[in-house]
């Protein structure tokens, strides 16, 4: 017994709650007050057609009455916490998918409660108390049936799709409504007439394995509801740190750039230290008309250091870059390794090190980058975003 709990407009949900003069309006949500581009936005917003993605000014024609609220990413990654935290009252087996839903295997625990039904509302009613928020819930025997049941439950609502009946349920749909199959594979799978779930048994897995591997084999199980993946509930050791920034299209001031490379840097330091990884190479990338400009930088030695880090960008940008206009910045520590890796005749430099854990320390207390490079006086004022594959703990609690 597999449960999906999807909260509803979940940015949205929150500035509603935490604005009780907003509660049942039309509300959109983008990054910061300059953010022109909506993450998501209430059911009221949809109501007029507004949706994720469109433009502000877009929306604001569609619902003139549009109310717009500037992103708040610790807010939801504290109620996020607090939700994941409150699942585990009802079973210890939790898989936290992103900021907004969790995979839950109440397998072991079914003969405590009185049915699937009872289990959902249990779950909505643990939700709500420890944030006051809706959720959806789809509850099924695999992953895939039960996020194809909580997204059937919006909003605010509960589906159960009893195992026996998955195939039969997922039948008349198409392959691309359920999760993972993308409009490629549903490309592929129409080419040999496949484009409902139940077209599925026409075609043999081998086909599938062929091309996509492990994958296609999963794919041609979940079209039956036998998806066989089972939940995750460890954070792998991370392939790579990296942090990333949008800047105002066509940026071509090469202090602007450096500013926003300085600021990527430090933030890709600062949570190496914080869960004690260090990288000698590192992906550094400005994106521009012509696509991405990049390169791999190595720093000679094991790093957790902004400003080691910064200096590569600087490099980079002195070598590289000839004034065209950017629209984004990227650095990526790769393959980093944890604990400290000691080069046998270096000579660690312990004052750098003791200033790094004290700049740490403050800013732990009073909030990322109080103390950080002058240069980033002048940093966007556009706040973080939550990285797509946020966990409430480890290396990917990360905004």
């Amino acid at each position: 017994m597999i449960a999906l709990i999807d909260m509803d407009c979940f940015f949205a949900q929150i500035e509603q709650m935490d604005n009780r003069n907003w509660f049942k309006k039309p509300v959109a949500v983008t990054n910061g007050t300059q953010g022109t581009t909506i993450i998501t936005c209430s059911y009221e917003a949809r109501a007029f057609g507004v949706h994720t993605g469109m433009r502000l000014k877009q929306a604001r024609q569609l619902c003139p009455g549009l109310i717009h609220a500037p992103s708040r990413p610790y807010r939801y990654a504290e109620l996020s916490t607090r939700i994941m935290e409150g699942l585990i009252d009802i079973t210890p087996d939790v898989e936290v998918f992103s900021v907004d839903e969790a995979f839950l295997d109440l397998s072991r625990c079914q003969s405590l409660y009185q049915g699937a039904t009872d289990i959902g509302y249990l779950i909505k009613k643990r939700v709500w108390q420890v944030s006051g928020l809706h959720c959806s819930i789809g509850i099924s025997g695999d992953k895939t049936t039960a996020k194809f049941a909580a997204k059937k439950a919006k909003p605010d609502g509960l589906k159960v799709i009893h195992p026996d009946l998955a195939a039969e349920v997922l039948a008349s749909e198409v392959v691309t409504a359920l999760s993972g199959i993308n409009k490629g594979i549903g490309r592929f799978l129409r080419h040999y007439g496949v484009e409902r779930c139940g077209d599925m048994k026409k075609i043999p897995m081998s086909l599938l394995a062929k091309r996509f591997g492990h994958l296609g084999r999963r794919i041609w199980l979940m079209a039956q509801g036998l998806d066989p993946e089972p939940l995750n509930f460890n954070v792998k050791a991370p392939k790579s740190i990296g942090h990333g920034k949008v800047l105002p299209p066509k940026t071509a001031q090469k202090n602007i750039i450096l500013t926003y490379l300085q600021h990527m840097s430090e933030k890709v330091a600062a949570r190496m230290r914080c869960f004690c990884y260090q990288a000698e190479c590192f992906f550094i990338g400005l994106k521009t008309e012509r696509g991405w400009l990049k390169t791999k930088a190595r720093a000679g030695v094991y790093t957790d250091d902004g400003q080691v880090i910064y200096q590569l960008c600087k490099a980079f940008v002195d070598f590289y870059w000839a004034g065209q206009g950017v629209w984004q910045v990227q650095v990526t520590a790769l393959s980093p390794r944890q604990g400290k890796q000691l080069d046998l005749f270096a000579q660690p430099d312990l004052q750098r090190e003791h200033l790094n854990q004290t700049v740490d320390k403050v800013n732990y207390r009073y909030g990322e980058l109080t103390l950080a490079p002058a240069r980033l006086l002048q940093k966007s004022t556009m706040p973080n975003v939550i990285a797509p594959a946020w966990k409430p703990k480890g290396h990917r609690k990360t905004i």
